[in-house]
């Protein structure tokens, strides 16, 4: 069987373009990252204890994790609409990376990897950040944005995966969950 250790409705609606066949289970984990870490290792850090928990011999198990980081700084979910308002105006004009990790793990085997995914952002009047906070949308997207809503009006351009900026490279993935099995 398949699991995927994660709460995302993305990260299910992505993975389900690759199987149909898997269950989802989360466990509560300790997302505290170690001072100085960077963004590549972070997701990678976080998307490996988000899979331990449901280590079995029978079941390949995947976890992930993604981040929004830009000029050194790692952007998670925004706690308030002060927050995500702070964060969407440091991403203002700007071009910043969104770094997702997956791990894979059956038995005694795991393979962790990581996407970088180059997003930029048109400038933002303090109106449009306003109005794109009012849908309710940056509540619970790293960097305060879903580039697969409303957000994608704040989106310039990309460079790489755009399935990695919704929270999961499914390509890559595909392509490991090949070599794994």
């Amino acid at each position: 069987m398949l699991i995927l250790a994660s709460k995302s409705p993305r990260r299910r609606e992505l993975l389900s373009i690759i199987t149909k066949d898997f269950t989802v289970k989360s466990a509560e984990v300790d997302e505290s990252l170690p001072d100085g870490i960077s963004p590549k290792e972070a997701v990678e850090y976080l998307s490996r204890i988000k899979a331990e928990p449901f280590r079995s011999e029978e079941d390949l198990v995947i976890g992930a994790d993604t981040v929004v980081a830009v000029q050194g700084k790692i952007l998670g979910k925004p706690e308030s609409d002060a927050q995500a308002k702070e964060m969407l105006s440091l991403l203002s004009g700007k071009t910043h990376s969104v770094f997702t990790g997956v791990t894979l793990i059956k038995g005694g085997r795991s393979i962790t990897f990581s996407e970088e995914t180059r997003v930029t952002f048109y400038e933002l009047s303090e109106d449009e950040i306003t109005d794109y906070i009012r849908t309710g949308e940056p509540s619970d997207k790293a960097g305060a944005y879903g580039i697969q809503g409303r957000g994608c009006l704040l989106v310039k351009g990309i460079e790489g995966d755009y399935f990695n900026v919704v929270g999961l490279p499914v390509g890559k993935l595909h392509k490991f969950i090949q070599k794994f099995s």
